[in-house]
Formats: structure tokens, sequence, C-alpha cells
């Protein structure tokens, strides 16, 4: 019983400082911001994808990805936030968005055969980075890329429980088999730490080989 509570105790406190996190967030980093941050991802000149936003909050960043795929895309957002989804329009520039309230480190997700994933300052709540990715791989294209937006800073604190550096980020990735694009950074007012975003996709070697299997 008392496992259960502590279970129960440390998925509040999660929720807690994700909903203080994606407010803070939000006052800082207007839809304008976010947009700039992911501008030259070239997603947007692929055509039609399905995406996922994990950890999305009130939809900073799912509305500034809308903003950049193609008409006819479509984006799951997952944030265990149910006032924060409800701010979240169902459309956005003829992209489709469908909300998901829920724990995104918990499968199965109601979605699944995805594009591409973003995550806009949550992939720092995952404590296991490396087998989260193959956790998001199962659930993707073999054409998969992702966006990631972190604070580029190995400090752990409550707010970012397991911190990821640029450096630690590329050298994640990497060891998966995928070539990470760094496309912008800027100073954050909310913290010390910069903020970084980056384009990842599967390296040329890694794809061929998939491609032939």
């Amino acid at each position: 019983m008392a496992c259960g509570r502590n279970r129960a105790v440390t998925s509040l406190r999660r929720t807690c400082e994700r909903r203080s996190e994606s407010g803070n967030y939000d006052s800082l980093m207007r839809r304008r911001d976010a947009t700039e941050m992911l501008a030259d991802s070239g997603i947007g000149e692929r055509g039609p994808m399905i995406w996922a936003d994990l950890g999305c909050g009130d939809g900073t960043f799912t509305l500034a990805l809308a903003g950049l795929l193609a008409s006819g895309s479509v984006i799951h957002a997952m944030d265990l936030d149910a006032s924060a989804l409800r701010r979240i329009p169902a459309a956005h520039r003829d992209v489709r968005i469908t909300t998901h309230h829920g724990d995104f480190m918990k499968q199965p997700w109601p979605f699944t055969d995805l594009d591409g994933i973003l995550m806009a300052n949550s992939l720092h709540y995952v404590e296991n980075q490396a087998a989260f990715i193959r956790t998001c791989e199962s659930q993707m294209k073999r054409r998969r890329r992702f966006l990631i937006v972190e604070y580029d800073t190995s400090e752990a604190n409550r707010w970012v429980p397991y911190p990821i550096s640029q450096t630690t980020l590329s050298s994640l990735f990497g060891r998966a088999g995928y070539s990470v694009r760094v496309l912008r950074s800027r100073p954050s007012l909310y913290r010390r730490a910069p903020l970084y975003a980056v384009a990842i996709e599967r390296s040329p070697v890694h794809q061929s080989s998939e491609d032939r299997a």
C-alpha cells in the first residue's frame, strides 16, 4: 500500500511540475518565437505527414509545428494537463490537431505510424532516454524524424530532472543511428542555460540499410 502511495505522489509531483514548466515556458516563449526555433527544419517540404507532440502543454509548439507542416497533416498532441489541452484548437492552418490526455511515458499511445515526433522541453522528464528513443521508433515509420527543443545544460534540478545538453543529445541520437542538425539557439530568460532546437533524422547509412531490409 505504501509503495502505491509513493507512486501516486511521484505521479502527482511530475504532473504539477509539468504544469508549472508549461505555464512559465509559455509566458516567455510565444508562438512566434517557437516557430522561429523550428523554422529551418524543412518539414513543410515533404508533403502531408503525421506527427506527435509529446508533453505539448497548452500547444505553443504544437501550433508552431502546425504552421510549418504541409496542408492535410495531422498532429497528435499529448499531455497530462487536461486544462492546457482544452486550449489547443482542433485545427490550425489546414493541419488537424487531435489532443490526448495522458502520460507520454506510458505505452501504448493512442496513435501510431508517425512520421515525426516533437518534444519541446519534455525529453528531460525521461530517465532512460536511450530506451525511450527505441520506444518511439516502434510507433514510427522508417523515414522517421524528431524535432527536439531543450535546455543546454547538464545540471539537474526539480524542473529539469534528467537534463540533456546539446552535446549529450547529439551523442545519444548518434549512437542510435541518427544525424543531428542544430536549428537554433537562444537565451532563456527563465533559466541560465540557453535553449536549443535540433532536427534529427536517420543517418544516410542506417536509412539505406533499413530501406533494403
